[in-house]
């Protein structure tokens, strides 16, 4: 049963060929079985499972249907669960138990879904590894040996390792579809406002969204249908309608103009890379796409604009996290100075303090204009460009990372060298472009993905050229040796 998707656990249940309680076992043993090899789980919820499992049972049992009712996931450990540990990654908030579900993990409950556990993250969701994390690296199932991509790379090794189904996970800079090509999985990042931040632990609040990771585009169209849609309770959230993401999974590809962006193949991009991210093109101009070059001169500074604003807003965000109302408190301050002193320097890891430095700086009273402002005209100039290059095509499609995954540890004394693993995801994180990442190949070994990004609020066609492509490829659904 580990091998079915979400879909076919869908038909599964509604087929009545087992129960979603007898899946839940079955998935929660070889959680037991299997996760200390990769450390993809924080928290595994039994108990809570079992029981979701019994009420989904219970209401088929009554003639209630839903793609999603009795089905298995995992949430990336920082969507509030009320009375579960929600860590993270961190030290700062191993003792803290949300007193309420995030907004994406109530409706997925209310859609039926069994919560499998909390799946492992970078801290506070900074890194692009899993290597940040309090409760040590997550390893990748195609090779414990290197590292499973950030920072979803929990939900992302979970997967590939066919311990569940699909799981959720946010991208602020690339953190959904970067863990899924180095793990050959599909990810989507919906467009920012699309899924609701409430109850997400935020880490940039300009550029967070939560999304799913699963095997195949349809599976990621039936979870974004769960978590879709607008919160009041959410400022950022859009009042715009959720169209049925699986309607339009096989809709024709015939004249979908696809942008390839000349920046995209430059001298930083593995050329094994390169050379699936074209093998790719050529498969979709087989169902009936068309193929042009275009430019987004403005991308060369999306790295810097990034690493100036997601750690200024991190740097507010995480400045609640003070050792006095929550989380972690250090041991006998002697004044409140050193309570704060202590505390945030004992309970955050050295990324996070790294990146809370950089972000207070760029805030400072002396650099804001010349730092965070600029750095805020720079994100205008990249969705302009954005913007320009969809007047002229439907779909810009490149490669999600530049290199394959690396081994755990080779870039820990670097961390620009991680930064700039980064470099062709933040882009849509700035501009708040909907993206997702497929699987298209394998080089030694290792998952390759191709990224596409769409206007805003068209997951539905990054959904549809991405299943379209796997009705005619195999890679996603090959699974690594021993899982």
């Amino acid at each position: 049963m580990h091998q079915l998707t979400l879909a076919e656990i869908a038909r599964g249940l509604a087929d009545k060929k087992f129960s979603s309680e007898e899946l839940t076992r079955a998935l929660l043993a070889r959680i037991t079985q299997l996760d200390p090899q990769i450390n993809s789980f924080i928290s595994v919820t039994e108990e809570l499972a079992i029981s979701q499992a019994r009420a989904a049972d219970a209401r088929r049992a009554a003639g209630e249907s839903g793609a999603l009712l009795g089905a298995p996931i995992g949430h990336k450990d920082l969507f509030c669960t009320q009375g579960i540990r929600t860590s993270c990654g961190s030290k700062m908030l191993d003792n803290f138990k949300a007193p309420y579900d995030a907004t994406v993990v109530s409706k997925l409950a209310e859609a039926g879904t069994v919560t499998l556990g909390k799946t492992n993250m970078d801290e506070f969701a900074m890194g692009s590894a899993n290597e940040s994390s309090y409760y040590g690296a997550v390893k990748n199932p195609w090779s414990f040996e290197h590292v499973p991509g950030g920072s979803s790379g929990g939900s992302a090794a979970a997967v590939a390792a066919r311990l569940l189904p699909a799981a959720t996970a946010t991208d602020t800079g690339g953190s959904i579809r970067q863990p899924a090509a180095l793990t050959g999985l599909t990810g989507l990042k919906p467009t920012y406002g699309r899924v609701s931040r409430w109850g997400m632990i935020a880490y940039a609040s300009s550029l967070d969204q939560g999304g799913p990771l699963a095997r195949t585009a349809e599976d990621c169209a039936l979870l974004l249908q769960g978590m879709a849609g607008f919160d009041a309770k959410d400022s950022t959230s859009v009042d715009e309608p959720v169209p049925d993401y699986s309607a339009g999974l096989n809709a024709s590809l015939e004249g979908l103009r696809i942008g390839l962006p000349k920046e995209y193949f430059g001298a930083g991009l593995d050329p094994r890379i390169a050379d699936l991210v074209h093998a790719s093109v050529k498969e979709l101009q087989k169902l009936g796409a068309v193929v042009k070059e275009i430019s987004l001169p403005n991308m060369q500074h999306a790295i810097p604009a990034y690493y100036v604003i997601a750690p200024a807003e991190a740097s507010s965000n995480l400045s609640r996290f003070d050792g006095v109302r929550f989380g972690y408190r250090c041991e006998n301050p002697v004044d409140l100075t050193d309570l704060y002193k202590r505390s945030r320097g004992e309970g955050f890891g050295p990324e996070v303090q790294r990146r809370i430095m950089v972000g207070a700086y760029a805030l400072s009273a002396g650099y804001y204009d010349a730092y965070y402002l600029q750095a805020q005209k720079i994100r205008r100039l990249i969705k302009n460009d954005f913007m320009a290059a969809f007047n002229d095509v439907d779909v810009i499609l490149g490669p999600t990372t530049p290199n394959l995954a690396w081994k755990i540890g080779a870039k820990n004394n670097d961390p620009v060298a991680e930064y700039l693993e980064d470099v062709y995801t933040i882009t849509a994180n700035l501009a708040g472009l909907p993206g997702l990442s497929m699987p298209a190949g394998f080089v030694d070994g290792l998952p390759v993905g191709v990224q596409l990004l769409a206007p805003y609020f068209h997951e539905g066609r990054l959904l549809n050229v991405a299943h379209r492509y796997q009705q005619v490829t195999d890679w996603h659904t090959r699974a690594p040796n021993g899982f």
